[in-house]
C-alpha cells in the first residue's frame, strides 16, 4: 500500500534544489533522513559545491546507513535533533523532517534561529508535514522526548481521517504501533504548521516570510526576509503558496487513498 501513498519529501527535491541554487547554500543540516531518499540529492548537491550535509537522525532506516559509508562529505548524527543542534554549526540551509509534533518543530526552529544568529547567517529552512494530518495534530515517534506539559493527549492505535477531528479504531491513516496520534486535532501548542506559525508570531514582525505549499503532505518554506537572496526565493514559491488547485488535488488524493485503507481494512475483517 506505500507505493500508492505518496509521502516523502524527495517528491519536492527539485524545488527545494531550485531554492537552495538561489540561496548560493553550500552546507545543509537535513533532520531526519529515514530512507535517505532526499538526502541523497542533497548530499550531490553540496558536494559539487565543496560544502557538506550533516544528517540527524537517531534511528535512520538499514538502506541510508549502507549509502553513508560511500559518502564521506556527508555526517550523521543519530541523536535526537534537540540534542544534536547543540553540537551543530550553522549551515546555510536546514531541511526539517523529524518529529511532526509542536513541541518538537518549535523547538527546532529556535535552534536553528540560535545557531543562524551565532553564526551570521539568514535563516532559510524547508519543512515538511505543514499540511493534513500534521498541520494541526501533533504526532510522536517517541511521546517520552515531549514534556509532559507540552504533549497532547495521544493513542497509538486510533486512525485519523480527513473531516473529523477525532481518533477512529482499526481505520483511517494509522502508525501500527510506530508512532501516535494526538487524540484530538486542533487547539494551541498542536500539530506542525501551529508550530511554525508561533514561531513566527514570537519574532520581531516582518523578520520572517513563510510559503505553504499545499502537496504531498505540505512543504513550508520559511527565510529571512531580509537576506539577498529574499526576493528572488519568494519569485520562485509564489506560484506555489497556499495554492488552491494544489490544495484540491491534495485532498482528492488523500480522500482516495483513505478510501482505499477503508476497502483493505473491510476485506481484511
Amino acid at each position: 500500500m506505500s507505493d500508492l501513498y505518496l509521502h516523502s519529501m524527495a517528491e519536492f527535491g527539485d524545488l527545494i534544489l531550485d531554492g537552495l541554487r538561489l540561496a548560493g547554500v553550500r552546507d545543509i543540516v537535513e533532520i531526519g533522513a529515514e530512507f535517505g531518499g532526499m538526502s541523497a540529492r542533497l548530499a550531490a548537491f553540496a558536494r559539487a559545491r565543496d560544502g557538506r550535509l550533516t544528517s540527524i537522525d537517531p534511528e535512520p532506516k538499514p538502506a541510508f546507513a549502507s549509502w553513508l559509508g560511500e559518502h564521506p562529505e556527508v555526517t550523521h548524527i543519530a541523536q535526537p535533533s534537540l540534542e544534536a543542534l547543540a553540537q551543530v554549526a550553522a549551515a546555510d540551509a536546514w531541511i526539517v523532517d523529524g518529529d511532526h509534533n509542536w513541541y518538537t518543530v518549535h523547538h527546532e526552529l529556535k535552534a536553528i534561529e540560535a545557531a543562524c544568529r551565532r553564526d551570521g547567517k539568514p535563516l532559510l529552512a524547508f519543512l515538511h508535514d505543514v499540511g493534513w494530518p500534521c498541520a494541526r495534530r501533533d504526532l510522536y515517534y517517541a511521546p517520552d522526548r515531549v514534556p509532559a506539559d507540552f504533549r497532547q493527549p495521544f493513542c497509538f492505535d486510533g486512525g485519523v481521517v480527513l473531516g473529523d477531528s477525532g481518533l477512529h479504531a482499526g481505520r483511517g491513516l494509522r502508525g501500527a504501533g510506530q508512532f501516535a496520534w494526538a487524540l484530538g486535532e486542533g487547539g494551541p501548542r498542536n500539530g506542525v504548521l501551529t508550530a511554525i506559525e508561533d514561531f513566527v508570531a514570537d519574532a520581531p514582525e516582518g523578520a520572517y516570510c513563510f510559503a505553504r505549499i499545499p502537496a504531498v503532505l505540505g512543504l513550508g518554506v520559511l527565510f529571512d526576509a531580509a537576506a539577498p537572496w529574499s526576493p528572488d526565493l519568494a519569485t520562485l514559491l509564489v506560484p506555489y503558496h497556499d495554492n488552491r488547485l494544489l490544495e484540491t488535488i491534495e485532498i482528492n488524493r488523500l480522500r482516495n487513498y483513505l478510501a482505499v485503507l477503508d476497502w483493505q481494512d473491510r476485506a481484511a475483517a
